[in-house]
C-alpha cells in the first residue's frame, strides 16, 4: 500500500481535492501531455481524488494507467446528462489509449434519432448500422447503457419525444382511434400516435432536443426565452406558455437528477416487501427476461374470491418502477364461479381488447399472479390475436418461481434478486388492490348497501 505522497506525481491528490463538487469530465494525461483516459463524474472532486488515495483500486486494466498519470484537466458540466454527452464526444475525437476498447468495440450503446420519420423517435441501440436507422442522427458511443437510458428518460420529461417503435405517419386515419400509451398520461410524450400533436410542432420539439444535445443548457435557455418573448409579442400565447413550461422543465433538470440519486422508494403504505431503487429492479428483470428494450411500463393482474363468491379481478400499473394510480382498474367477475383460470381469461380479455386489435400498445411486461396454469390461461386469450404482447410472466407464491412465456422451465431467482423483489412488490400490490375490492363487495352484501 502506498501513501498519497507516493502517487506518480506528488500533489495530484491535493490538487484533485480542490476540484469543485460538480459534474463534469476529467482528462488524465501522461508525461508528454497526451490524454490517455477520459472519464465522467457526478462530482469531479470525489471521482478524480479516488484515483490517488492509498486504497485506490481501479482494476487491472487501469492499474497500468495510474503509473503514467502526471497531470489532469477537468471540464465542468451543467448536469450529469451533459457530462455523459461530453465524455462521448471527447472520446470519439481524442481516442485516448485507455479508452481504446470503447472506440473499437461495436457493442457499446449509441443514441439514434430517426430524423427521416414524420415523427422522429429517440432510441438506444448497439447497432447503429441497422437499416432502420438509415439517415438517423447517431450520437455515441457511450460508456454506460444504464446512464444513457437514465439521460434519455430524464430529457424525455422536457422534450416529450416518443421512444416507441410504432410507424406513425401524418394524416393516417388510424391515428384518430389509437389510444396513447401511459407515457402520454404522465406527460412524457406528446402522443403523435393519436394525433395529439401536429407534425410541425413535434419536429420543433425534436429540433430543440437535438440542439440541446449539442449546446450548453444556458445557451438553450437564452434561445427559448427569446422565442417565448417573440411568441408573446405576436400574441401567440399558447406557444409562449408552452415555451415557458419547457424553460421551467430544463431549469429543473438538476433537481431531478439530485432527487433521483438520493431517493429510496417505499412504494405504498401497504407494500413493505420492497424498498430500494426501482431502476435497479427493472434492469435486473430486463436481464433475466433477456429483453432488448428497457422496461418502462408493467401491469399486474390478480383474482380474489371467497369460495367462489364475490369474485373480482384487479389490474395495477407501474411506470418506471413506481405505481401509477390512474392506471389501476377493478373488475367484477360475473361469468364464472371459483375458476381462477376462467377469471384470468375474462380480466385479460377485457383489459387488453384494444391492444389486441392494434388500437393501443401493450405494456412492456404483463405479470400474472400465479404459476404455469394462470400464465397459460392469460396466453390463451392472445393466441388468436394478430397483435400480441411482448412479454407475459407469472409469479407463483410460496416458491416464488418466475414462469415466462415460451420457456419450459421456471426461473428460480435468489431471494434478494432486485428483479424478483420488484415483481413481488407489484404482484403484492395487485393482490392488495383485488382484496380491497373483494372485501368492499362483501361488506356491501352483508349490510345490504
Amino acid at each position: 500500500m502506498t501513501g498519497p505522497e507516493e502517487t506518480p506525481v506528488p500533489g495530484l491528490l491535493e490538487t484533485a481535492r480542490k476540484l469543485p463538487q460538480a459534474p463534469g469530465v476529467y482528462l488524465m494525461k501522461d508525461a508528454s501531455d497526451q490524454v490517455i483516459y477520459i472519464g465522467k463524474a457526478s462530482s469531479l472532486r470525489d471521482r478524480v481524488s479516488s484515483y490517488f488515495v492509498p486504497s485506490a483500486d481501479e482494476g487491472p486494466r487501469k492499474e497500468a494507467m495510474l503509473e503514467l498519470i502526471t497531470s489532469f484537466d477537468v471540464i465542468e458540466a451543467e448536469g450529469e446528462w451533459e457530462a455523459l454527452l461530453m465524455e462521448s464526444r471527447l472520446i470519439k475525437d481524442i481516442r485516448p489509449r485507455f479508452n481504446e476498447r470503447l472506440t473499437d468495440d461495436k457493442t457499446f450503446p449509441y443514441l439514434a434519432i430517426t430524423m427521416r420519420d414524420d415523427f422522429p423517435g429517440v432510441y438506444i441501440t448497439r447497432n447503429p448500422q441497422d437499416p432502420s436507422f438509415k439517415r438517423a442522427r447517431i450520437l455515441g458511443p457511450f460508456t454506460s447503457v444504464g446512464e444513457l437510458r437514465d439521460a434519455v428518460q430524464l430529457l424525455q420529461r422536457v422534450f416529450k419525444y416518443r421512444t416507441c417503435h410504432l410507424e406513425i405517419e401524418e394524416g393516417d386515419p388510424r391515428n384518430r382511434h389509437f389510444r396513447p400509451c401511459l407515457l402520454h398520461a404522465i406527460d412524457q410524450c406528446t402522443a403523435p400516435c393519436a394525433d395529439r400533436i401536429s407534425r410541425q410542432r413535434y419536429r420543433d420539439d425534436i429540433d430543440r432536443f437535438t440542439r440541446f444535445l449539442g449546446s450548453r443548457r444556458s445557451e438553450m435557455l437564452r434561445e427559448l426565452r427569446q422565442q417565448m418573448e417573440q411568441a408573446s409579442d405576436a400574441r401567440d400565447y399558447e406557444k409562449a406558455a408552452f415555451l415557458r413550461d419547457q424553460v421551467t422543465a430544463i431549469e429543473s433538470l438538476d433537481d431531478r437528477e439530485k432527487r433521483r440519486g438520493g431517493e429510496q422508494y417505499d412504494w405504498q403504505p401497504e407494500v413493505t416487501v420492497f424498498a430500494g431503487d426501482p431502476a435497479e429492479g427493472l434492469r435486473s428483470l430486463q436481464r433475466t427476461l433477456d429483453l432488448d428494450e428497457p422496461i418502462r411500463c408493467m401491469e399486474a393482474i390478480d383474482i380474489a374470491h371467497l369460495s367462489g363468491a364475490q369474485t373480482v379481478g384487479s389490474k395495477v400499473c407501474f411506470i418506471d418502477g413506481r405505481p401509477f394510480k390512474e392506471g389501476y382498474r377493478r373488475y367484477r367477475i360475473k361469468s364464472v364461479g371459483n375458476d381462477d383460470y376462467a377469471s384470468i381469461r375474462e380480466v385479460v380479455s377485457r383489459r387488453y381488447r384494444d391492444a389486441a386489435d392494434g388500437n393501443e400498445l401493450f405494456p412492456d411486461v404483463i405479470l400474472i399472479d400465479g404459476g404455469l396454469g394462470q400464465l397459460n390461461a392469460a396466453l390463451e386469450v392472445f393466441a388468436g390475436s394478430d397483435v400480441r404482447p411482448g412479454m407475459v410472466i407469472g409469479l407463483a407464491k410460496k416458491e416464488e418461481l418466475l414462469h415466462v412465456q415460451g420457456v419450459e422451465e421456471p426461473i428460480r431467482l435468489g431471494r434478494q434478486n432486485p428483479g424478483l423483489r420488484l415483481c413481488q412488490a407489484i404482484r403484492d400490490e395487485a393482490h392488495r388492490f383485488a382484496q380491497h375490492y373483494h372485501h368492499m363487495l362483501r361488506s356491501r352484501k352483508l349490510t345490504g348497501d
